[in-house]
């Protein structure tokens, strides 16, 4: 019996065999391949989520400090043509009613750009660049040039297949939706 442990002892600490090692290498992979795909869309996901996220507290704030300021505040793209959201966003003040950001005006918050691959689009109820979302002192989105004409649209993010579709009514509030689980969630990207 003293003989069977010793031979157990020694045929365990020996390790693995190099034919076991590549059973467990090859199976790792395989599950690694299967596993990437997943993986890479589930980033993509996040990355989406958080730039809505992110696009939504912008217009929140932008709301909000309109209505404590009684005044106009905008939320326009960085982009010097005020068209191309893909550089970030900015909240300001807009003080000389020129629709962009200038020297002087409060800026409230500024976002850099957005991660590669997601595209943005908006449609509002004006189409004439520069691109922007207004809220009056009431805290309904309004035209720049006009707080009292309202002005409404779709600001849609996509990334991949993936999209959302952030929903400005006419009384400023917002609503994101997701236009493979809603019929009537249209939008720019689609």
């Amino acid at each position: 019996m003293r003989r069977a442990n010793v031979s157990l002892v020694s045929r365990v600490s020996r390790g693995v065999t190099m034919v076991e090692l590549l059973v467990v290498l090859a199976i790792a992979s395989i599950l690694l391949s299967v596993a990437a795909p997943a993986y890479q869309q589930l980033v993509r996901r996040q990355q989406l989520r958080a730039a809505v996220t992110d696009l939504v507290a912008a217009l929140d704030l932008t709301r909000s400090q309109a209505i404590a300021r009684g005044r106009i505040v905008m939320l326009a793209p960085l982009d010097p043509g005020g068209v191309d959201w893909k550089a970030g966003w900015i909240v300001f003040v807009d003080a000389d009613g020129n629709r962009r950001p200038g020297a002087g005006e409060a800026v409230l918050f500024q976002r850099g750009p957005l991660p590669d691959g997601v595209r943005v689009g908006i449609a509002m109820t004006s189409k004439a660049p520069p691109a922007y979302v207004a809220y009056n002192g009431m805290g309904r989105s309004c035209s720049a040039a006009n707080s009292l004409a309202a002005r409404w649209g779709t600001l849609s993010l996509a990334l991949g297949d993936d999209a959302r579709n952030i929903k400005i009514n006419m009384l400023g509030r917002l609503r994101v939706c997701d236009p493979a689980v809603e019929a009537a969630c249209s939008g720019v990207l689609d």
